[in-house]
């Protein structure tokens, strides 16, 4: 197709558009702020352009967020890309945005969208203010040169602050306050002085149309019909469909058979220009081929590579068995076809005598994790337990080191034939954000999870009821990998936020516990914990698995045990019948026959009986909180 009906502007080739020869036109920025800042309610007002129609009555009016799990959650999980016009005085700017996650599990897809972009919106909310991952989010834009536009948004709250928020900002990042855009994305009002700062104030890109073609990959989805769809921003050259295009990082060549940009849908085009962000479709048939961070360039015509991403690190894993495990089969392509479109996560295949035939799977983070259940879930009707999370540490022996994400892979540190010279586990660099009436209160909280070298600043300087305090800290990973969050939430009523940046690894005083039901050990409840906490946890586990194991004909002695030391124990009665029942009157010594008969059997049945634990009790144990 080789024009755009004007009705839906197709922009090089419409008639009443200027051609692309002017390359001051596009405009790529991206929309940066803390979870629930209204990130996408801003991105979903681009019908102010024209590119949305109106809102229908009864119809749900959000466009990018796209996923069901975001939608019923009101969160971001995948960075949309979408194109836009916009007229400023009498000329048409194409507007490329790119809508990013805001939790901090999904950094990842922030500092890839961010790779595309010469501009970024740094979106505050006007009632919370600064919080942890605007801070975080405008560093990460900050270090790659972006132009920052700084919105104050939900200004149309009765709790909004504007002038002590802007006063804020203006303390924490030295933007001066006259820079701050007010608006609120909800009612419309303001978002017309967004658009005019984002074609003043941002810099169009620097490219020039006749030097050779080199297009930086930095996103992939997957179309069961097409192969893989790839994103790119086109830095210099033109790319046309029928090309033959390269890849620097596989060295695969591809012939483009669709491109065209996303508007908000995709709308193919007959070519990409300089600036331009689109997609393309090229035969590619492994998502693996689709590496991000790639640099395309045309055949015969190669090109210095684009310094890529620092590959995404799994931060937390867990096993993903099927509850019946004769669906593992359909489980394993179903985590194949979703890891497709979710590049972050690893899968590794993984056997359990409990709970038989798996996948280990690695996450971003929890909420990363919850999401990723939710979408199998939701998308492939998979019917899943997943294992309690555990984090990668680090094993030294005398004579290597080795990666331990699975607890029973871990060496038993008891035994002095193990050779293990130091074990380190994953520190993350905490900032956490709260009013300094709750500060103590924080304060124990990370005491209590580990916590060391705690730092603090007051971040605005406010009256005594509104200033807030900026708490950092070295905090180990798996300490924030249980219930750290929702005790966050909880002590600080809500009004805390929570960042966090991978810190490297630190030596610690951890070990393996085991499980063991009948003396017999149980694999897929093993767990790592710190010493400070073991019988803390090993009495929790002990009587959580006394609740949910189904009693048996015999007793069953419930342990945990670090090493061959068993730490906790609690034991379930044996069913038992009543074996005296039908005696009616004489000696007594008859009942006591009949009972050491029984006693004697169940002896018996203790030896040679095994305890099997059931598909319900492992969903019980482990979809509940530590």
């Amino acid at each position: 197709m080789d024009e755009f009906p004007c009705d839906v502007i197709r922009y090089a080739w419409c008639p009443t558009v200027p051609r692309c020869t002017d390359w001051s036109l596009p405009r790529n920025f991206s929309i940066i702020a803390h979870i629930d800042h209204g990130k996408s309610t801003l991105a979903d007002r681009r019908k102010l352009t024209g590119t949305i129609q109106k809102k229908q009555s009864g119809k749900n009016e959000q466009v990018l967020d796209k996923l069901k799990v975001e939608r019923e959650r009101g969160i971001t999980v995948k960075a949309q890309t979408a194109s836009m016009i916009h007229t400023h005085n009498g000329t048409p700017h194409l507007l490329n945005l790119i809508d990013t996650p805001g939790h901090v599990d999904f950094a990842w897809e922030v500092s890839r969208s961010l790779a595309a972009c010469q501009g970024a919106l740094l979106l505050v909310d006007a009632s919370q203010g600064v919080q942890a991952q605007s801070i975080s989010v405008f560093h990460i834009a900050r270090e790659r040169g972006l132009t920052i536009i700084p919105v104050l948004n939900k200004i149309d709250l009765p709790a909004a602050q504007p002038d002590r928020i802007a006063a804020q900002i203006q303390s924490t990042f030295g933007i001066d306050t006259t820079d701050i855009i007010r608006i609120s994305a909800k009612t419309g009002v303001g978002i017309e002085a967004v658009l005019e700062a984002i074609v003043r104030r941002v810099p169009p890109p620097t490219s020039l149309p006749n030097a050779p073609l080199k297009a930086f990959l930095f996103d992939s989805l997957y179309d069961r019909y097409r192969g893989v769809i790839s994103l790119v921003n086109i830095q210099e050259g033109i790319l046309r469909r029928g090309d033959k295009i390269a890849s620097c990082h596989t060295r695969k060549k591809y012939e483009v058979t669709e491109l065209g940009i996303m508007y908000p849908e995709e709308i193919p085009t007959t070519s990409l220009h300089p600036g331009q962000v689109g997609y393309i479709a090229c035969n590619m048939k492994e998502s693996a081929e689709a590496h991000i961070g790639d640099t395309l360039y045309r055949v015969g015509e190669p090109v210095d590579p684009m310094p890529g991403f620092k590959p995404s690190k799994a931060m937390v894993y867990a096993g993903v068995f099927p509850v019946d495990s004769s669906d593992f089969p359909k489980l394993e392509e179903s985590i194949k076809r979703l890891t497709l479109t979710d590049r972050s996560v690893t899968v590794q295949r993984e056997s359990s005598s409990a709970l038989g035939q798996g996948c280990r799977l690695g996450f971003l983070g929890t909420l990363h994790m919850d999401v990723f259940r939710q979408r199998l879930e939701d998308e492939y009707d998979a019917n899943i337990i997943i294992t309690a999370p555990t984090v990668p540490y680090k094993i030294i022996y005398h004579d290597r080191e080795v990666l331990i994400s699975n607890p029973t892979e871990f060496p038993e540190t008891t035994d002095t034939a193990s050779r293990v010279k130091e074990i380190q586990e994953p520190v993350v660099k905490a900032s956490i954000i709260v009013p300094e009436e709750y500060f103590g209160d924080m304060m124990e909280l990370c005491f209590s999870h580990r916590a060391e070298d705690l730092d603090h600043r007051y971040l605005d300087a406010g009256t005594s009821s509104s200033s807030r305090i900026i708490l950092t800290c070295i905090i180990p990973l798996s300490e924030i990998v249980t219930d750290f969050f929702d005790q966050l939430k909880s002590r600080s009523s809500g009004f805390a936020s929570f960042d966090y940046e991978d810190a490297g690894y630190k030596k610690s005083d951890l070990a393996k516990m085991s499980f063991l039901l009948n003396s017999k050990p149980v694999d897929a409840l093993a767990l790592i914990v710190h010493r400070s906490a073991q019988d803390i946890i090993a009495r929790q586990w002990v009587k959580k698995l006394h609740k949910v194991i189904p009693r048996q004909l015999f007793e069953v002695p419930i342990q945990a045990a670090i090493g061959r030391k068993i730490i906790a124990r609690e034991n379930l009665s044996a069913l038992r019948a009543d074996v005296t029942a039908g005696l009616y009157g004489g000696h007594y010594e008859r009942k006591m026959k009949h009972l050491e008969n029984q006693k004697e059997g169940k002896r018996r049945m203790k030896k040679m009986g095994t305890v099997d634990l059931p598909q319900e009790a492992f969903f019980d144990i482990l979809s509940s909180k530590r």
